[in-house]
């Protein structure tokens, strides 16, 4: 196998990046493509293709099914980090979510060391990406509020399918945009401007003529299979790149090692080694081959190639909490589907299979927000700045990013079912069902002071990484989490527009669910339920070197000659909102960038 194909690019990992990369540089007939991937291709799995199934990968075999290290800023808890282990990667496997960025933290990438890399410079890779399609009839668009799209920023002919999972039939889409107007907080612009707070209804990658999940490999994956050009191989386990030293005193990658169907081959690149494999597994592997932190790798036995201490450095998420409540009879929510009610799903299947319409049509999130925290200079203020001498300039951008009068600290949103958020288990979902039906609200941090790593445990590739987020790490997360947390429970939930969908004297999630009132209340809970957004990044940031980067702006890791990064690892600094639409951004400028070159 290893002869027979003789590839320009290598890329390990065929995820949400990987096969977008994989995808552009094959548009050239007389460029050979390889790519690894460690997962399945599950076009055709259901559980990838109806947006509804998708709590149903989580923790499955199609996720890496990764663990933090115990928190001490959760009180212990160790959370788990879910991670796309198929083709399309996190694009397979996730909510779903399509969220834009703010221009305010693209320009600081920019800003931290990457000439290039502001808004101008992303925003036609943002497009480039994929095609918003809006509702066709008036009374949608009226009923989810769509009345911002500017078609400057709007992408119109990219692979990825983009459309509103929300729903005319059901009334709480509209409720949450006529809470918000009345709240005074509706969007004030189209949130792909990258200028906007206020809340709306979101977009979800979900193709509305199929009413199925469009992802990196049901959009980037069908022009690669009809290239004689691109070899692409599943379940293939990739344990380290081959390293040899150059004249110049770099190194180059003259082969990638791994186990295909049980056998070990090393393939060659005539060109590139591209690392594609996510956030965790993009430094487990660079770290397996000998680049990294000096101290680290001797530590394992591993021996030296490249002395990088960023490797693993800088990772950033955000986290998730909510409430849940017990919606007036006659709402439709997700609670039935998840109890696996026989009448429900028989219902379900019935109206997706028949009309393409009903709930297995709507995955996570269809209504959200960017909201800003009140007086939060003053909140700040109260706290330790920088922690390190090498957080200094991140609290300082992040800061800065916060307290300008349009950014956002949180997202709000609204979930049509409950959460379980105190089990900790598979999915935030949980598996103790209620028996009642339920709307949950939701916050997600938008710009965390917080930042972990991710680092090998052992040399052995099979070891899983230590995953240390750090959450809550610096004091002021928890208190504008926990501040948010009381704004969901003391204005949106009673607000005039979404009180009456709500039981007065119903019931909630879990007991504590009463008890945020206080602020050490609220603080209880969210220490107690948060957990992952799946935003995961940072962990090979790009960065000048001396300020703990991996890669240049060219994405090249410092110290080779042939290496390059195309993952949410080089993110310097984490995006407001679900990372995806980032995610694709930035493979699609990668693959400009390369082909540049």
């Amino acid at each position: 196998m290893a002869s027979s194909f003789s590839p320009d690019y290598i890329i390990i990992g065929g995820g949400t990046s990987g096969l977008v990369v994989a995808n552009r540089l094959s548009e050239n007939p007389d460029v050979k493509v390889l790519v690894l991937e460690a997962g399945k291709d599950l076009s055709e799995d259901p559980r990838a293709n109806i947006p509804a199934l998708w709590t149903t990968l989580m923790g499955s075999e199609s996720d890496w099914q990764y663990k933090s290290v115990p928190q001490p800023g959760l009180e212990g808890r160790s959370i788990r980090e879910p991670q796309g282990k198929a083709l399309g990667g996190s694009s397979a496997i996730n909510g779903q979510a399509f969220i834009a960025p703010a221009q305010a933290e693209i320009d600081a990438w920019a800003k931290l060391g990457n000439p290039g890399w502001d808004w101008a410079g992303l925003v036609p890779s943002y497009k480039k990406s994929y095609t918003l399609i809006p509702p066709a009839d008036q009374a949608t668009l009226d009923h989810l509020g769509i009345d911002w799209i500017n078609d400057e920023y709007r992408g119109t002919s990219g692979p990825i399918k983009v459309s509103f999972p929300g729903i005319i039939q059901n009334p709480l889409n509209k409720a949450w945009i006529d809470a918000f107007r009345g709240l005074n907080k509706a969007t004030n612009a189209d949130p792909f401007s990258g200028n906007s707070i206020g809340g709306y209804s979101n977009t979800a990658t979900v193709d509305p003529a199929t009413k199925t999940r469009s992802y990196a490999n049901s959009a980037y994956g069908p022009a690669i299979r009809q290239r004689p050009n691109v070899q692409v191989l599943t379940e293939t386990k990739v344990q380290r790149i081959l390293l040899t030293k150059t004249p110049a005193g770099t190194v180059k990658a003259v082969g990638v090692q791994a186990v295909v169907e049980g056998k070990a081959e090393t393939f060659t690149p005539a060109r590139d080694v591209i690392l594609a494999s996510g956030v965790f597994n993009t430094p487990k592997l660079l770290e397996l081959s000998g680049i990294g932190n000096k101290e680290l790798l001797e530590h394992h036995g591993i021996p030296v190639h490249v002395n990088l201490p960023g490797v693993g450095e800088n990772l950033q998420d955000h986290l998730m909490t909510g409430l849940s409540y017990e919606v007036v009879d006659g709402i439709m929510t997700g609670d039935p589907l998840l109890r696996q009610e026989p009448e429900a799903l028989v219902q379900a299947q019935k109206l997706y299979v028949e009309h393409k319409t009903g709930p297995f049509t709507i995955g996570g999130m269809q209504s959200h927000a960017f909201m800003p925290t009140p007086n939060i200079t003053e909140l700040l203020d109260r706290f330790p700045r920088a922690q390190g001498a090498n957080d200094t300039e991140h609290y300082n951008v992040v800061r800065a990013i916060l307290e300008s009068p349009d950014s956002s600290s949180m997202a709000w949103l609204m979930f049509l079912a409950q959460t379980n958020l105190h089990e900790g288990g598979k999915s935030f979902v949980g598996s103790q069902l209620l028996p009642e039906n339920f709307a949950s609200l939701g916050c997600v941090q938008s710009h965390p002071f917080s930042r972990g790593a991710t680092h090998i445990a052992s040399a052995d590739i099979d070891a899983e990484p230590n995953i240390d987020p750090r959450y809550f790490s610096h004091p002021a997360d928890l208190e504008i989490m926990a501040r948010t947390l009381q704004a969901l429970d003391t204005q949106l939930r009673p607000s005039k527009e979404l009180a009456p969908f709500f039981k007065p004297d119903g019931k909630r999630n879990h007991p504590d669910a009463f008890k945020v009132g206080t602020l050490d209340g609220a603080k209880k809970y969210v220490i107690d339920t948060v957990t992952t957004a799946y935003h995961s990044c940072g962990s090979a940031a790009m960065l000048p070197r001396e300020k703990g980067g991996v890669v240049d702006p060219k994405l090249v890791v410092y110290g080779t000659e042939n290496i390059r990064i195309v993952d949410a690892s080089i993110f310097p600094l984490i995006p407001r909102g679900n990372i995806m639409s980032s995610v694709y951004a930035v493979a699609e400028k990668a693959a400009d960038i390369i082909k540049g070159n």
